[in-house]
């Protein structure tokens, strides 16, 4: 039971530093050479983890040997479009100037609920207000709607909105972030600082977010008295 334990415990190491080797996506951004890796290695990886008479080398070589593969692969890709496109494919348009493809559509196996499912997902409701959708290499869509269907920017309104920054939570349950103080360029003293002005300790903040323009949001521990 022990040598089992153990045994599992050292392959999720393993694993862990080999999706970390291979970057960090999402499922659903995977590339194809991805996706595939990533199944293989949970299937290899399984063998000995319930047979305790496997050998636990007969999983950790196989493993290895993907990633590499994996590496190599994204690294060839980054270097050769050829290469890239054969691996990943193209990108593939099914609405062009407003108009629907359909031979696209039926290359992909696309039907129509499952495009205006996936436009829906992009906030788009109507058909008319599209002038462009593309289909990425990992299988998500891009839109562009019409000109006169996207909302209008700043620049085009005249204004000059002040950038906010990117914002970070620098606590979490209680508990302070330094890599978060980095991000915002914000120090511990601050933080404190900001808390002693509302008559919080640490331990009573359930959330607080900063960015680097100084704006913070507090959100304190249910439970916890005023």
């Amino acid at each position: 039971m022990a040598i089992s334990f153990i045994r599992t415990l050292l392959l999720y190491a393993v694993i862990l530093s080999a999706v970390r080797l291979m970057g960090k996506r999402q499922i659903s951004e995977l590339q194809t050479s991805e996706l595939v890796v990533t199944m293989l290695i949970s299937d290899i990886a399984a063998i000995p983890m319930q047979d305790a008479g496997q050998p636990l080398l007969s999983g950790l070589l196989p493993i290895a040997v993907l990633v590499a593969c994996e590496i190599l692969a994204s690294f060839l890709m980054l270097k050769s479009e050829r290469f890239r496109k054969l691996v990943c494919g193209s990108p593939i348009v099914v609405i062009s100037h407003g108009k629907i493809m359909q031979s696209e559509l039926k290359r992909l196996r696309m039907t129509t609920q499952d495009l205006c499912e996936e436009l829906r997902q992009k906030d788009v409701f109507s058909l008319g207000d599209v002038d462009y959708a593309i289909i990425e290499t990992n299988g998500r869509m891009s839109v562009i709607k019409k000109p006169e269907k996207e909302q209008p920017s700043a620049e085009q309104l005249g204004l000059k909105p002040q950038g906010t920054g990117i914002e970070a939570v620098v606590i979490s349950d209680g508990v302070l972030s330094e890599e978060a103080l980095r991000m915002v360029h914000k120090s511990r003293q601050w933080v404190l600082q900001i808390l002693q002005k509302q008559n919080l300790s640490q331990k009573e903040v359930f959330i607080m977010t900063a960015n680097s323009s100084g704006l913070i949001q507090i959100i304190k521990k249910e439970g916890q008295k005023t």
